[in-house]
């Protein structure tokens, strides 16, 4: 029985505690309380984006990558301390998000995030019970410094301040992070994948692949769309 299940369980319970109390820590506003369920979803992403992205959080930080140079020659064994931690702490709050919207919201409406935490669940998932590939979990979730500015994109929507200078600032700020930190890092994921593989097992590597070609055009797309709805309208 890996601890890293542990650490998973622990992370849902906690991600679920916190869903159901972020109505009384953040309030919505009158133009968000026809759809509370997703005010509270928003946040509680926002809350898993936060320690992710903060590099003040040391231990704990994808910006720990940097200071471990060796982990761009090896993305498989090597880690740095916290790393696999982190990993374990991410599957449990896509598997909470998974359920949550599940349970709230039509299929039709979201069915590309479910299909997207159902790729990072099992890639994730998979690092933390071999506790291999944790390094190349950790570039993914560099990802989770844009996600900060997205989701407050959305939050800024909700509370119907779309035409103040804090939605354009943001809008400017998640745009260029969005190029940064998801089409990038997702194309060096994919380059590294292709010239590793020889050194990564079939079935990993076909599971990579997979889920590489997955993300890419999922991200273009969204990519599309928040240059349409916040520059081209």
């Amino acid at each position: 029985f890996s601890p890293g299940l542990l650490v998973v369980a622990g992370s849902f319970a906690a991600f679920r505690l916190l869903n159901r109390g972020l109505e009384r820590l953040v309030p919505p506003p009158p133009s968000a309380r026809r759809n509370r369920w997703k005010w509270r979803n928003i946040w509680t992403s926002l809350a898993h984006s936060e320690p992710a992205a903060l590099p003040d959080i040391h231990n704990l930080s994808p910006c720990r990558f940097y200071l471990h140079p060796e982990m761009s020659n090896d993305l498989v064994g090597t880690h740095p301390p916290g790393a696999h931690s982190l990993v374990a702490v991410s599957v449990g709050y896509f598997l909470e998000d998974f359920v949550d919207m599940l349970c709230n919201q039509k299929l039709h409406q979201s069915w590309e995030l479910l299909f997207h935490h159902s790729v990072v669940i099992i890639c994730f998932g998979l690092a933390v019970l071999l506790h291999q590939y944790v390094g190349f979990a950790l570039v993914a979730l560099l990802v989770e410094i844009n996600s900060i500015f997205l989701h407050l994109r959305q939050i800024l929507l909700m509370a119907n301040l779309v035409h103040t200078t804090c939605y354009r600032l943001n809008s400017l700020i998640n745009l260029g992070t969005y190029v940064v930190f998801r089409i990038a890092t997702l194309a060096w994921m994919t380059r590294w994948l292709f010239l590793n593989r020889q050194n990564v097992p079939p079935a990993t590597y076909a599971v990579g692949t997979v889920g590489m070609a997955i993300m890419t055009p999922m991200n273009i797309i969204l990519f599309y769309r928040l240059l349409r709805n916040d520059f081209f309208k």
